[in-house]
């Protein structure tokens, strides 16, 4: 459920007519809906019953700031992948203590960057990664917090890029590998071993990826213990989807429920890293049609401000922001970028001529994050929206902005 809907045929973002925030902000513009990123943290962090469960956003999913006050006001931590994100979560207010440390290539000086703000983990990839955390903390006279990664071989039958959890993809280790690593952190000064953790994709409509994992994960849990070895807690990532084209989803309470039953007994704590399913349908992008040319409805957005059509045929949805009696057309709506490959949506009904507000829905993940400066176009200011209020929570990039880093350094 989002918070997006019409009233009289002029579509809201809750109370608020999104007309009135093009003709303030202007357009492209990404507009998200504070009650709906509630509601979908809550709909996890409710959802615990037996387990004790931590809920850390995934902040490469949307990393504005006070996107994430809003989230970390509703009981989330985070789950980050840099120095950068874990920035942001410290500008948000973030307890260092629900903080995990994602990804593949932690540099020394992330490393450094979460120690010193005690972060909750993290979550180590490989055996290089664990000897250069060790050797971090040790030159800090520090003891770094480890969850190891291991990778389950899942294919989660997904796009091939948001598949995490094969043997062939570059995340996590073997569990074999896992239990040495486990071992190399028992050995070490500097490093302390507080939990498991896996991820197997983004964009996931079946539980049984899920639990396939977890019963490796129990499985991983019950070899531990014969080693006397105890852990705070078990992650099991993120990946739930999402309904862009009438998909039937899976809802965190269904996810949630199957892994109490699958860890039932188990003192460890319950971590859990949901992105796209708390943010994506939070929202939405405005966009205003500048020309209609044959089957083309030629909009001032493009790849550049949002670029999952184009990356990975992704669809969504496009709605008008003002319903007319006007038959609907079959037209693919496009952006001014010098590439055939720029479009948004292909083959829609919808109406739309000249001067047309048109909303781009569930952009609320992986939207704004992957934009860019591409054709030096500007990037789109985001705009929250709160009950009947709207205000602007990053300001819309300028050309001066374009070039700030490279003034007085030319000839």
């Amino acid at each position: 459920m989002d918070h997006f809907h019409y009233k009289e045929d002029e579509l809201y973002a809750e109370d608020v007519a999104l007309k009135n925030v093009a003709d303030k902000y202007g357009t492209p513009a990404f507009i998200y809906s504070k009650a709906t990123l509630e509601r979908h943290a809550q709909a996890y962090i409710n959802s615990f019953k037996s387990m004790d469960g931590l809920v850390c956003f995934s902040v490469k999913a949307l990393s504005n700031i006070a996107v994430l006050k809003t989230l970390k006001n509703s009981g989330c931590g985070f789950d980050i992948v840099s120095g950068g994100e874990l920035h942001r979560a410290l500008l948000a207010g973030a307890d260092p203590k629900k903080i995990i440390f994602s990804g593949v290539g932690k540099s020394k000086d992330e490393m450094v960057a979460g120690i010193e703000n005690n972060i909750l983990s993290f979550n180590i990839e490989s055996e290089h990664e664990l000897s250069r955390l060790s050797m971090v903390a040790a030159e800090m006279k520090k003891i770094a917090p480890v969850a190891i990664r291991f990778n389950p071989n899942v294919d989660a039958g997904v796009h091939e890029f948001t598949k995490t959890g094969r043997k062939s993809d570059k995340f996590g280790v073997s569990i074999e590998a896992a239990k040495d690593l486990v071992k190399k952190c028992s050995k070490s000064a500097s490093l302390k071993l507080v939990g498991l953790t896996c991820h197997i994709g983004s964009q996931i409509m079946e539980l049984k990826g899920f639990e396939d994992a977890a019963k490796q994960a129990l499985e991983l849990l019950i070899e531990l213990d014969r080693l006397n070895i105890n852990l705070d807690f078990i992650d099991m990532g993120g990946g739930l989807g999402v309904n862009y084209v009438g998909e039937e989803t899976i809802q965190p309470f269904e996810l949630i429920e199957s892994y109490e039953k699958i860890f039932a007994g188990r003192n460890e704590r319950l971590i859990l890293e949901p992105g796209r399913s708390i943010s994506a349908n939070a929202g939405i992008m405005l966009t205003r049609v500048e020309y209609k040319k044959n089957d083309f409805l030629i909009a001032d957005a493009a790849m550049n401000d949002l670029l999952r059509p184009a990356l990975y045929q992704a669809h969504h949805d496009v709605w008008p922001v003002k319903k007319t009696n006007n038959a609907a057309s079959n037209v693919s709506l496009v952006g001014p970028i010098c590439e055939t490959g720029d479009f948004l949506a292909k083959n829609i009904d919808i109406e739309g001529s000249e001067g047309d507000l048109l909303a781009i829905r569930t952009v609320g993940a992986y939207g704004f994050v992957m934009s860019s400066n591409y054709n030096s176009r500007p990037r789109a200011p985001e705009i929250m929206v709160d009950k009947d209020k709207f205000y602007l929570i990053r300001k819309r990039e300028d050309y001066s902005s374009l070039t700030a880093l490279e003034e007085d350094l030319y000839d």
